[in-house]
């Protein structure tokens, strides 16, 4: 049975292992202090144009947003998402844990926009309620759908007016740089938001998040706040090594191009046969609408995530492509259509 249901079903790519068992046996520093973490940095700090940004390496997704927004908010303090945002949706409450609510907008499209944000703010009116501070946003977002550069320089400059933070979740950045649709580069993301991450585990790493830090504030200490969450990895290196191969050759975009044109040789061929789409996604993400009975027959050789009920007749299936979904996976998919 082949799996279409996320983009983290494989290891990793064999270069990463490769290079892990490379330097297996060498004697290194730990929590994420040795030369090879150190030098990722240095490499990242240069991609992003900013050698003052600090880097830090976390092991997932999840473990990286809620211990930078912990970090980043005081205690009365909310993150602003789009409904469907990951903190929302999927990491089990865990932002609220730390303290802090996390307040939504209903968006067609997954994206937040200044006039969205302003009425989240226009809502919350005085110290008898959250202070919305810091905007969050996925990119690509919860629905493959991708911020374009005017996009998030209105956000950027939204956020600057209304002293918030911007924050982008890049858990599928890889896929969302690569897009046809994409005209932002990594230092654009670094200019204009206030902290980012750079996603690995769903980009053929084994596992691990390149969080990287812009806005001077919230710098300070930031340490204390990963071994406070769990989050400080005796063997740093091995999230260090990662990065550095990732970004060597351009692995990381290569890997992630991979995933995006088999996600959309996939839409192609469902486009071809008249299926329509619960979100218009150009990454590795696909959201077409079926029958249940169809479904279910794809069931019987595929994986794939069911996401919403649409009527009595007919749902709405999620399908993931991977640096390594095959082209005989996808074809046997289109002629089981």
């Amino acid at each position: 049975m082949y799996s279409f249901k996320n983009d983290y079903s494989e290891g990793a790519h064999p270069r990463i292992l490769e290079a892990l068992m490379k330097t297996n046996m060498e004697q290194t520093i730990g929590y994420g202090l040795d030369e090879y973490s150190g030098k990722a940095k240095e490499l990242i700090q240069s991609l992003v144009g900013n050698t003052n940004a600090n880097v830090h390496f976390l092991v997932g997704g999840t473990q990286t947003n809620q211990t930078a927004l912990a970090a980043f908010l005081k205690p009365y303090q909310a993150a602003i998402a789009a409904e469907t945002g990951h903190i929302n949706v999927h990491e089990t409450g865990a932002i609220e844990a730390t303290g802090h609510k996390v307040v939504t907008a209903k968006t067609a499209d997954g994206k937040l926009t200044p006039s969205l944000i302003k009425e989240v703010l226009e809502f919350h009116t005085d110290e008898h309620m959250v202070q919305p501070k810091l905007v969050y946003i996925s990119n690509s977002t919860e629905l493959g759908t991708v911020y374009s550069k005017d996009e998030l320089e209105k956000l950027s400059d939204f956020c600057k007016e209304y002293d918030l933070y911007l924050y982008l979740d890049g858990a599928r950045l890889g896929a969302a740089l690569v897009s046809e649709k994409n005209d932002l580069t990594l230092k654009d993301i670094a200019s204009l938001t206030d902290a980012f991450y750079i996603g690995g585990t769903k980009n053929g790493a084994l596992f691990g998040e390149a969080l990287v830090i812009i806005k001077e504030e919230l710098k300070k200490d930031f340490r204390y706040m990963i071994k406070r969450h769990g989050g400080m990895f005796a063997k740093g290196r091995i999230l260090g090594i990662q990065f550095l191969e990732l970004f060597k050759d351009n692995l990381y975009y290569n890997l992630a191009e991979h995933a995006d044109q088999m996600s959309m040789k996939l839409k192609e061929a469902l486009q071809e046969k008249g299926y329509q789409f619960a979100s218009d996604s150009y990454t590795n993400l696909q959201f077409p609408i079926m029958t249940n009975e169809e479904i279910a027959r794809l069931e019987e050789s595929f994986r794939f995530e069911l996401i919403e009920k649409i009527d009595e007749d007919k749902s709405v299936i999620r399908l993931v492509t991977s640096f390594a979904t095959t082209k005989e996976g996808v074809e046997e998919f289109i002629k089981k259509l």
